[in-house]
């Protein structure tokens, strides 16, 4: 009896322990300063970031990352003189599907591979045409357009965490207004974004930079709440189009524990509707996405979570939502790139469970990623394309030399990746 007391009492400890634990990941960051940024200009030297030299911390926690010094463009003849790029860019169209998805095809329940693999491990035509669109080149570069030449009537607490706001414009729109912790986070969402229509992932909504300034036309209208906000003046914020109509998304059962995999296999793939493998190609962009920008607010820190919650997989991700069409959402993308790089030795291997878990591809996307891996060139392309989409882009700053090095090297990995698992269970 005595045993059996010391038993329950420790268990009931125990999980007391990981509660408190588990909490204190989802406190919301409260009462944090800022300090007031320094301007960059173009054609300024990178400056190098020397990683934080952290203890762990719980997720959460990490976002609040020391403020450092922001990197400026760089003059570097290798990142800005390379022929090419500037038609790439200008040429960009990000290939999207039809959205003629009926509630009939939904409900087809498939019994195995046929029609949905194509040369082992990428997804079919079929499915790529029964795509949402997600946000096309077309609609977001209207919307910057118009947002950029619109008023803010108002500012209302929204949009996560409390330094953030929901905007209103005088056209009508809304905007989520992020203003991060440290500007590394306004640099991580605004980086990852780009990167996003580098790679032909059209699941995250159009982003715009604005400066912070009361006496602006397009910021006049909401001085008073600026100020109640206690946001540094010129501070260069991030606007990303509020989507309405948004629910949770619950990560899909091949990728729920660890150990499971979402690969080309009878297995993996049996009696799933046509819906839900539409979600899969959609989280298997993900999983490539986030691998790059080493993002770990999202899936990678649900792995982390699996240590004490065994069922943290089946509730909402984080981050992450769907559109009544089946259109997945990546949103709050602020721990990308920057910051996440600077922590990546603690995340790592959370990465590579996630990225081992995949081996199924949309051809664009593995098909851009070989590209960036034989030109060896991602960093330069996202420099040109983010510097001539953002006019705020020398405020901003770009990324380091050591961040251009890591993000060259996920390219590299991911590519190696890819072609073991052509090498595993292509036919040719």
């Amino acid at each position: 009896m005595k045993i059996a007391l010391a038993r329950s009492l420790a268990g009931f400890c125990l999980c007391a322990c990981a509660s408190l634990l588990y909490v204190s990941t989802g406190l919301v960051e409260i009462g944090h300063g800022r300090s007031k940024r320094s301007l960059g200009a173009p054609g300024a030297a990178f400056l190098t970031r020397q990683p934080d030299k952290q203890s762990p911390k719980t997720f959460r926690a990490l976002l609040e990352g020391h403020v450092v010094h922001k990197p400026r463009f760089s003059a570097h003849k290798n990142m800005n003189n390379h022929t090419g790029y500037r038609s790439f860019t200008g040429n960009l169209k990000v290939e999207q599907t039809n959205l003629n998805t009926h509630n009939s095809n939904h409900q087809q329940v498939h019994t195995g591979l046929h029609g949905l693999v194509e040369d082992g491990v990428f997804w079919s035509d079929r499915l790529e045409s029964l795509l949402p669109s997600g946000f096309s080149n077309a609609h977001a570069q209207s919307w910057k357009s118009e947002t950029r030449g619109s008023q803010i009537v108002s500012l209302e607490k929204g949009c996560g965490r409390t330094s953030n706001r929901l905007a209103r414009f005088s056209n009508g729109t809304k905007a989520c207004v992020r203003y991060g912790i440290n500007p590394d986070q306004v640099q991580g969402e605004t980086l990852s974004y780009y990167l996003a229509s580098l790679l032909g992932i059209p699941n995250l909504p159009p982003l715009v930079l604005s400066q912070v300034n009361p006496n602006s036309e397009q910021w006049a209208r909401v001085r008073g709440e600026v100020m109640d906000s206690q946001w540094s003046e010129k501070a260069v914020v991030s606007l990303t189009e509020w989507v309405a109509n948004l629910t949770g998304v619950v990560t899909p059962a091949p990728l729920r524990q660890e150990g499971r995999r979402l690969h080309p296999l009878r297995e993996d793939l049996d009696n799933r509707t046509t819906g839900e493998v539409l979600e899969l190609v959609q989280w298997t962009d993900l999983i490539l996405f986030d691998y790059l920008t080493a993002n770990f607010d999202r899936l990678v820190s649900n792995v982390f979570s699996l240590q004490w919650d065994s069922r943290v997989m089946e509730r909402d991700t984080s981050n992450l939502h769907k559109i009544p069409s089946g259109g997945l959402v990546f949103i709050d993308n602020e721990a990308g790139l920057v910051h996440g790089y600077r922590v990546l030795e603690m995340w790592q291997k959370y990465h590579d469970t996630l990225l081992s878990s995949v081996c199924l591809f949309r051809k664009i996307t593995a098909s851009r990623i070989f590209d960036m891996h034989r030109r060896q060139d991602v960093a330069a392309r996202l420099l040109i394309l983010y510097r001539d989409s953002e006019p705020l882009a020398p405020e901003l700053g770009f990324l380091s030399e050591d961040q251009a090095r890591i993000l060259q090297n996920r390219v590299d990995q991911l590519y190696k990746h890819i072609l073991n698992c052509k090498e595993k269970y292509s036919q040719s």
